[in-house]
């Protein structure tokens, strides 16, 4: 197996890693959408989701990190956990 793709259950990545080091592990991206909208006021999340979704277009990694990041400085004054809890899964996003 080279790669997991999970929500956010607690403890499944730990339990991945240590049952398959060599594995990857990824967050579900529908998982994350859904819980951006529902942190979200209706009129905001179309939009935020149309950045969101763009991370993952991008040609290389470096590219979709710069456009993660901007999506945190657009939305991190309204929807400050939201973003706290993008950065804390980042690493998981675009494996």
């Amino acid at each position: 197996l080279e790669l997991f793709l999970s929500d956010g259950v607690v403890g499944m990545k730990e339990a991945i890693c240590q049952s398959y080091p060599k594995a990857h592990f990824q967050r579900c991206l529908i998982h994350v959408m859904c819980n951006i909208s529902a942190k979200m006021r209706v009129d905001d999340r179309q939009k935020a989701l149309d950045e969101f979704k763009q991370i993952h277009t991008q040609s290389n990694k470096e590219m979709a990190v710069q456009v993660l990041h901007e999506l945190y400085q657009n939305w991190e004054k309204a929807y400050k956990n939201v973003v706290r809890d993008l950065r804390q899964v980042e690493p998981d996003l675009s494996t």
